[in-house]
């Protein structure tokens, strides 16, 4: 049942003066379907599984040595496969609808409620906060066809409130539309007290069923949604209600972080979707479902093609909430088409934009040093973070010969110059990246040390490949005539053009012939999702806390059940081994800081040794230029930003000073100037080697890469 007239209460909050209308959704017919859909699919897998460990251990008897050693592996995985689908068909059906007395007695329910604010208390709301969007979104809606595009994390993903949340500084857990939370005995399932007074922008109160319906409407087959299928038939074991306010989220192993991971699953406005059904993409596409954020996008403030505009819901029922009372201060963000940097650039200079990224060193340094900066009426911040380094390298596909060569690989490591390309394109302000997955504290190794160049070391290791004959042009071969020429695909940009064209000066020197392929950054992109590619440009934007290995090196991302190349997965090195796998498998499971440690450690050293990422360079910074009447914290909780931000403006802890807006507008007009004001916000930034270098573990055993 929904609350009729809820549609008429647009922007007025939390109203519940409404009668109950019934909808025709369709998710009462759909339940019971994909309740024997999910449980057909786990029999399935479970028949598989139990076939393969009869499999496995045929073999074991027989087998020697590593092949052994692999199958024993390989057996682990299997078990613990066994174990996950026989808890998962214990659990009964997928989507659930339980009573209260199915919620078990003794859980410990927790708040947390005892972490610092996040904000200043001295944040004023009100004012129009104005940046820029280089493309017009494609469409508006929050799942479906090109839903997942640049512009989707402005709309929801830094806006809408999941069950729980993390504070962006201690790294701890938070309430969000959940008021308390608890965990089974096992660690599997999390259970969730709904706020009482949380409700959408239009005023109707969240419900528990209403998560449920979000798991419908991103896996029905009236849209095509590939990944939200996968992800919830793998991910999520059980969506269950208890009551208007409780409900449970079951994953299929107990993790670190569960709560977290259970409570990302947002809740979905029934009324909104009544006419949910085959043509959603065309009949939604336009239209902004209500929200549990603190923005919503009114009809009227989509200009196709030029501008969204996002308005601050009236009575917002966290408006109050610890973590949330000095956030979301502006009462409107404008977001304009430009599709010219440069362009936006002059605008920003005009004061026609709000604030600008000036982290490339051209924009900080030459760009920005114009009038005014000098008097005053823009002033730049360098804000060190504490976000996890983006995997930002060269990933190379073992796949293709002569790349499936272990020694090849250590040369191309010794032959890139990522050290001359920082200090001469970023003028040594950036940093050499060091390892895949670096920046996690306890969950990265800080011993290892990507390989420096060396032409010595480079002409060494590809000798060691069998390229020992020298060409006419410096470039090595085998004695078969072999040529050691490598392409390199990347996206077609200026500044790629300019630093491949360093990487290939330099590697010529170590004998290797650096092929430059670079392509349209749509075609660059598709290019490496169908693991065409020889060795790619990639860059990863992984969500702390936990790093992620999985989507980039387990078999299941590179290889199908025939053995072919399986398109479409990030896993761009096209690896996969037995040990990896388990390794990948674990680092989804740990329960505990210490086994996620350990195998994340783990993989970071074979990762390294296999030689299958090339680090590039990496930035502990973000450079932003703001106008004086952009307004960031300097309070005891919070300096400019929360730490754990991969940009500053996702949090939303600034505000519009629109008094100091009219100051500094008077004085554009008569010439009066202010204090130049240029500083570093350094407090968060994580020293260098800080944690004590450990030892490296033992070399792992050599188990030849092959098709699953």
């Amino acid at each position: 049942m929904v609350l009729s007239g809820a549609l008429g209460l647009l922007g007025t909050g939390c109203r519940r003066e409404s009668a109950e209308a019934e909808r025709s959704l369709g998710f009462d017919a759909f339940m019971p379907v994909y309740n024997r859909h999910i449980a057909g699919w786990l029999k399935t897998q479970q028949e598989i599984t139990a076939k393969e460990v009869t499999r496995i251990a045929d073999e074991l008897a027989s087998a020697q040595g590593a092949a052994k050693d692999t199958l024993r592996i390989h057996s682990e995985a299997l078990r613990h496969d066994q174990e996950k689908w026989n808890f998962r068909l214990g659990l009964g059906d997928y989507l659930k609808l339980g009573t209260p007395s199915d919620v078990p007695a003794g859980l410990v329910w927790e708040n947390g409620m005892n972490q610092p604010d996040i904000g200043d208390p001295a944040a004023k709301k009100g004012g129009v906060f104005r940046r820029f969007i280089p493309t017009f979104p494609p469409t508006i809606r929050p799942f479906g066809d090109n839903s997942n595009n640049s512009f989707r994390g402005d709309l929801y993903d830094m806006i809408e409130l999941p069950l729980v949340n993390l504070h962006p500084e201690t790294m701890e857990m938070i309430p969000g539309v959940a008021r308390e939370w608890a965990v089974s005995k096992d660690g599997r399932t999390i259970y969730f007290r709904i706020d009482p007074e949380a409700c959408y922008s239009d005023g109707v109160p969240v419900r528990a069923r209403d998560f449920l319906v979000s798991v419908y409407l991103r896996v029905s087959d009236h849209i095509v949604n590939p990944y939200a299928k996968q992800f919830f038939r793998e991910n999520i074991a059980q969506v269950a209600m208890y009551d208007d306010h409780t409900l449970s989220v079951s994953l299929p192993e107990a993790k670190i972080y569960a709560p977290v991971l259970a409570g990302a699953i947002s809740p979905s406005p029934p009324h909104f979707y009544a006419a949910y059904g085959a043509d959603y993409s065309a009949r939604y596409q336009w239209k902004f479902p209500p929200t549990t954020g603190a923005y919503e996008v009114l009809p009227e403030d989509i200009i196709k093609g030029a501008s969204i505009t996002q308005t601050r819901v009236r009575n917002w029922w966290a408006r109050d909430r610890k973590y949330y009372r000095y956030r979301f201060n502006p009462d409107k963000i404008v977001h304009t088409v430009v599709r010219d940097e440069s362009k936006a650039f002059e605008l920003f200079r005009a004061g026609e934009l709000d604030t600008f990224y000036l982290t490339r060193p051209e924009l900080w340094y030459e760009k920005s040093e114009i009038e005014p900066v000098y008097k005053g009426y823009i002033e730049r911040v360098t804000f060190y973070t504490r976000y996890p380094k983006l995997p930002r390298g060269l990933y190379i596909n073992v796949s293709k010969p002569p790349l499936n060569d272990r020694n090849l690989r250590i040369g191309i490591q010794h032959a890139i110059h990522w050290q001359k390309v920082i200090d001469v394109m970023f003028r040594g302000d950036y940093q050499r990246l060091n390892a895949f997955n670096e920046g996690y504290v306890n969950f990265s190794d800080p011993s290892i040390k990507a390989r420096p160049y060396s032409i010595d070391l480079a002409r060494a290791a590809f000798r060691d490949a069998g390229y020992t004959v020298e060409g006419k042009d410096g470039i090595l071969t085998k004695p078969d005539g072999s040529r050691l020429s490598i392409a390199v695909t990347y996206p077609g940009m200026p500044i790629y053009d300019r630093v491949f064209a360093i990487l290939r000066e330099e590697a010529k020197a170590c004998g290797f012939d650096l092929r430059l392929d670079g392509l349209e950054a749509t075609v660059s992109y598709k290019k490496g999702m169908q693991k065409q590619h020889e060795i790619l440009l990639g860059a990863w934007l992984i969500t702390p806390p936990v790093p992620d290995f999985h989507q980039f090196l387990h078999s299941t991302n590179a290889y199908d059940e025939k053995g072919n190349l399986k398109p479409q997965t990030n896993n761009t090195f096209v690896w996969g081994r037995p040990d990896t796998d388990l390794l990948c498998d674990q680092v989804r499971t740990g329960r505990t800081v210490e086994e996620l440690k350990d195998a994340a450690w783990k993989l970071q050293r074979i990762m390294h040794d296999e030689a299958i990422f090339v680090p590039a360079y990496s930035v502990d910074f973000m450079r932003i230029g703001s106008w004086r009447w952009v307004k960031w914290p300097d309070c005891e909780t919070t300096r400019f930003c929360p730490p754990v931000v991969y940009d500053p403006h996702e949090v939303f802890v600034f505000w519009i000073d629109d008094a100091i807006k009219s100051e500094t507008q008077a004085a554009r007009r008569t010439g009066r100037a202010f204090p130049e004001s240029t500083k570093t916000v350094d407090v968060y930034r994580l020293t260098p080697d800080a944690p004590a270098a450990a030892a490296p573990p033992p070399p792992t055993p050599s188990i030849d890469l092959k098709k699953p």
